[in-house]
């Protein structure tokens, strides 16, 4: 069982999968700098970087990610666990600080953050947190308002943290290679990773929510997509 005793974090890495997404990356990136930014306002004895991992990318995301102050990562698993692993390993390789001292923020290419989610993540940490799991809300601009308003009746009442999404997760260093990191699965390694390290004995926070694609088609067979999926097959169905 890793400890629980308060650990200051001296850098956080950002790291962001992406499969041909030229149309969301962009806004992506620009709520990441906003939350770097308020980051380093309120703790500018912190280094930040982030991290793209553009997997397979057929499209122009490279050149979108290209207009922002990231480091880029070229993948051809055509696999978001190992894509997600891949970024972190490349983000922390020449890294100076201890894993403890590292705290890693994962989210989505099609995801909106909040100016505060990494301050947040690193407050919780310096507190001993090792892992946080944030909620996740549909964005009915580029999909179906009634499936994104039977996805907000559905979890209604529901606690923050029960339900694992990589568009949404954040964990220290130390604490994630303790647990072999990112499984390679097409899907569902954000709730392989979680799993293992609830198992481990980490303590658990609770990230801020962000704001992901209400799309239909994703770019895994599952995922946040296909649950939205199902839900409009069964409001169709009982219509």
């Amino acid at each position: 069982m890793t400890g629980h005793h308060p650990t200051g974090i001296s850098r956080v890495q950002v790291v962001i999968p992406a499969r041909d997404e030229e149309a969301r990356l962009g806004a992506c990136l620009r709520s990441v700098e906003r939350a770097v930014r308020h980051l380093r306002d309120a703790r500018p004895e912190i280094r930040v970087g982030v991290t793209v991992v553009l997997d397979r990318c057929t499209d122009a995301s490279a050149a979108v990610a290209s207009r922002f102050a990231v480091d880029v990562v070229s993948s051809h698993w055509g696999n978001v666990g190992a894509a997600r692993r891949a970024g972190i390993e490349h983000a922390v390789l020449s890294s100076p600080d201890r894993p403890g001292s590292t705290w890693v923020a994962c989210t989505d290419a099609d995801t909106v953050v909040p100016a505060t989610w990494l301050l947040d993540q690193v407050l919780q940490a310096g507190a001993g947190v090792q892992l946080v799991v944030g909620p996740v809300v549909p964005d009915p601009v580029d999909g179906d308002e009634a499936v994104a308003r039977l996805w907000r009746e559905r979890h209604r009442g529901a606690l923050a943290g029960d339900h694992v999404h990589g568009a949404n997760l954040g964990f220290r260093l130390d604490a994630y290679r303790a647990v072999g990191g990112f499984p390679a699965l097409a899907e569902h390694e954000d709730v392989a990773l979680v799993r293992a390290l609830r198992a481990h004995g980490v303590r658990q926070g609770v990230a801020p929510t962000v704001v992901t694609s209400a799309r239909l088609v994703g770019r895994t067979p599952g995922g946040f997509a296909g649950y939205l999926r199902d839900l409009d097959e069964g409001r169709r169905v009982e219509a």
